[in-house]
């Protein structure tokens, strides 16, 4: 039996867009447009389906001249049985589109999509239930929709209603459900159809925290049972916890696929074009005076790799590399964090005791400053690297946002956020020793006088 769960090969999708109707300059053409309008609409139609005028799609036909849109362009990639794979991007990068070809809610342009297993998919918020039915019956409904026997639904009945939590509201029609409870049912019902390709779009985006625990549990617990799953989201936590790799859309292509840290941070850094390595390989255009002068500056684990996506438990190092061109000066190096709402995380001056309050002779310097793990919440991080002088109080360079990186949480429940998947507020993210001490209660006597 093949590991190959999904494949799909060049894929295109494509929206003919719409054209702006000529209003009639007087009657006579009025009533001509009219009788000619049964005609006129039936190719108007056929027109928005048919691409006969793209011959074959690629990158030499002009789409924008022909009135079309591209919302997906040559997408191919593979995913074996068992992975849980994060699909990301930006609003209109493509990811619905590309789960309703999976999910055969719409045919390809052009490509093939091979799915070797059932598929349930959880697109839309309660997509399949009908307002006036009641919650029960509406699990009846959608478990049919998705491919539920109602043989199978009887058995998975209550492991359904206890999952979505609404079991009060069971027999309440659905139109008096908050957008919570309906997403907490949808899920529940394609949760538990166990199929062997899963597919979600944004159904974190609804539900509160507990909800989200319980979604996240469930995903990991389908990937660990041998299915597959397909995520998007634009919670990138949620991202990085859940789905080992994943692949980034961009204009209707991908732009990355592989390890999450690396292609969320991708992600994330795209917008400022800032990543963990910064250099400067011609002096004469580094940052700085006649005195000194910026070379490099990079974001290191312990083992010494440049990384952008970095394990919340692990140190990071923010390493400087400079060049004294004149000695007899006290050098400063200086970092300033700032997380992505550019707040001031902290700023850190050089306390190496062997350079403090000395004259640096000529020559090529490296400092690191390391940020202990379990330190910093997750989230995108940028740096601003300066060299001061003390005893002129002068800033000889001063470079903001020279390179960024990614803290990652973990699912293993080691780090400070445990076992807990919701938001947790704050710059600083520090795992604490906590002490907790116990004492059995007393209890009282149950014979009198006693």
């Amino acid at each position: 039996m093949s590991d190959l769960a999904i494949k799909v090969n060049d894929v295109y999708k494509l929206y003919r867009l719409g054209i702006k109707q000529q209003a009639s300059e007087n009657l006579s053409s009025a009533l001509a447009s009219f009788i000619k309008s049964p005609i006129k609409n039936y190719r108007k139609y056929r027109s928005l389906y048919r691409f006969d005028d793209v011959i074959g799609p690629s990158d030499s036909v002009n789409y924008e001249s022909l009135n079309i849109l591209t919302a997906l362009s040559g997408v191919s990639f593979e995913v074996n049985r068992g992975e849980v794979v994060g699909i990301i991007g930006t609003n209109g990068a493509g990811k619905s589109t590309l789960l309703k070809i999976l999910s055969r809610i719409t045919p390809p342009t052009q490509g093939t999509v091979e799915i070797h297993g059932r598929v349930s998919s959880l697109l839309e918020v309660g997509t399949g239930f009908h307002p006036e039915l009641t919650g029960r019956e509406n699990v009846y409904l959608n478990g049919t929709i998705l491919g539920m026997r109602k043989r199978e639904i009887d058995r998975k009945f209550d492991e359904i209603v206890d999952f979505s939590g609404v079991e009060k509201f069971l027999d309440t029609p659905v139109k008096r459900y908050s957008s919570g409870m309906r997403v907490r049912l949808a899920f529940a019902v394609a949760a538990h159809l166990e199929p062997e390709i899963l597919i979600i779009d944004e159904v974190l985006a609804v539900g509160d925290a507990e909800f989200q625990k319980k979604c996240l549990s469930k995903m990991q617990d389908v990937g660990k049972e041998g299915r597959t799953v397909l995520f998007v989201s634009h919670n990138m936590p949620a991202v990085t916890r859940l789905c080992p790799r994943v692949i980034l859309l961009g204009s209707g292509k991908i732009l990355r696929d592989g390890p999450v840290d690396e292609v969320v941070s991708a992600y994330l850094h795209a917008g400022r074009g800032t990543t963990a390595l910064r250099e400067w390989t011609d002096l004469s255009e580094a940052p700085g005076n006649d005195i000194v002068r910026l070379r490099a500056v990079r974001v290191r684990e312990e083992d010494g790799t440049v990384k952008e996506g970095i394990d919340i438990r692990k140190a990071v190092g923010l390493e400087m590399e400079f060049e004294v061109l004149q000695g007899g000066t006290e050098m400063m190096p200086y970092f300033t964090l700032f997380n992505e709402e550019g707040t001031t995380v902290f700023s850190t001056i050089d306390q190496c005791g062997e350079w403090k309050k000395r004259m640096r002779p000529e020559g090529v310097y490296t400092s690191t400053a390391w940020i202990p793990g379990n330190l910093l919440t997750e989230g995108t991080y940028y740096v601003r690297a300066t060299m001061k002088t003390l005893e002129r109080k002068k800033r000889h360079f001063n470079e903001p946002e020279v390179v960024a990186f990614n803290i990652m949480d973990t699912v293993d429940g080691d780090s400070a956020r445990g076992d807990w998947v919701g938001r947790m507020a704050g710059v600083i993210r520090p795992l604490l020793n906590w002490e907790t001490s116990y004492e059995p209660r007393a209890q009282k006597s149950m014979i009198a006088g006693g």
